[in-house]
């Protein structure tokens, strides 16, 4: 599986989100499309579970200060690093997270739990939910407007940082 997620990644920066295909991935993977079709049901499913694989393994932000904020743009910046090297993918994953694929919904919500874990771990359990809430709708947001080529990743990463700490007062 790790093979067709490389393979995957490589072919999306060469060709984009509309050259992949599960059938092109397995090839370039080495692998029999019958095979990579047990694994992925479609290229949205693929690169979400790409995508998943690489923050499940991510490690959790080790908070390093008493400003939370800060530490919110931590794990902002770290599960942002995991895309930001590779805007092919890091619009892949956008686009896939969006659709309507049923194994796309089950990792969707996989990733939501991870990323409010963090979040909310970052914060503290003491944290107002409605506060995880709101981080939550302005980083998926933030991936929704870099992904689409509305900002550059670095000029988001400013506008994260600028929102988290309204959000926090």
């Amino acid at each position: 599986m790790d093979r067709l997620g490389r393979a995957a990644v490589e072919l999306l920066a060469r060709e984009g989100f509309a050259g992949l295909t599960v059938r092109r991935v397995a090839a370039r993977a080495g692998v029999g499309a019958a095979t990579a079709y047990t694994y992925f049901s479609s290229k949205e499913h693929l690169v979400a579970e790409v995508f998943w694989r690489r923050l499940a393994s991510s490690p959790h932000t080790a908070h390093g200060s008493d400003d939370p904020p800060a530490r919110v743009i931590e794990v902002m910046g770290h599960i942002w690093t995991l895309v930001a090297d590779e805007p092919e993918f890091a619009g892949a994953v956008t686009t896939a997270l969006l659709g309507k694929d049923p194994d796309v919904e089950v990792l969707r919500q996989r990733i939501g739990r991870d990323i409010r874990e963090r979040l909310s771990a970052a914060l503290g359990p003491d944290t107002d939910p409605e506060v995880i809430d709101a981080l939550e709708m302005l980083y998926s947001g933030a991936l929704v407007r870099a992904g689409m080529g509305y900002a550059s990743y670095e000029e988001i990463t400013g506008k994260l940082e600028r929102s988290a700490r309204l959000i926090l007062g």
